[in-house]
């Protein structure tokens, strides 16, 4: 929960100081603001203040995601790999064109080629050569 307060604050001074500041530099341009010491740090403050926070906030939803989700904690691995499987599966028969029976028949394939691998093993290996075949092409 605070990592969301973190992002959504930062956020929206992010976007108040980038309002901020493109309202300032179009008032320059447009000549309606005098170009002086104040407008000059003012500005800068603003790019450094905008700036900062891009970095920060960006620093943060990155560090938020490469962090393991605590959902999961309590899962067996089991589980989690029968996650995985199903997703592997499923990018198999999109690259097949939803042809779901010659996923399987491609998974029985490398099943009867390379016995007693993790079955998530064997969609990797199909869509491998699925892909390795299709760049020959």
């Amino acid at each position: 929960m605070g990592n969301q307060v973190v992002i959504a604050v930062g956020t929206f001074i992010l976007l108040l100081t980038g309002l901020l500041l493109g309202y300032v530099l179009s008032q320059l341009v447009l000549g309606y603001l005098a170009f002086n010491l104040l407008t000059f740090f003012g500005t800068l403050s603003l790019i450094l203040i905008f700036g900062t926070l891009y970095y920060v906030l960006f620093w943060q939803l990155r560090r938020e995601q490469s962090r393991p989700s605590t959902i999961n904690e309590g899962i067996p691995n089991q589980v989690e790999e029968g996650l995985s499987d199903s997703y592997l599966k499923n990018r198999l028969i999109t690259k097949l064109s939803g042809d779901a029976a010659a996923a399987e028949r491609l998974i029985e394939q490398a099943k009867e080629t390379y016995p007693g691998m993790p079955e998530n093993w064997y969609c990797e290996r199909v869509l491998d050569d699925l892909e390795r075949d299709r760049q020959r092409e």
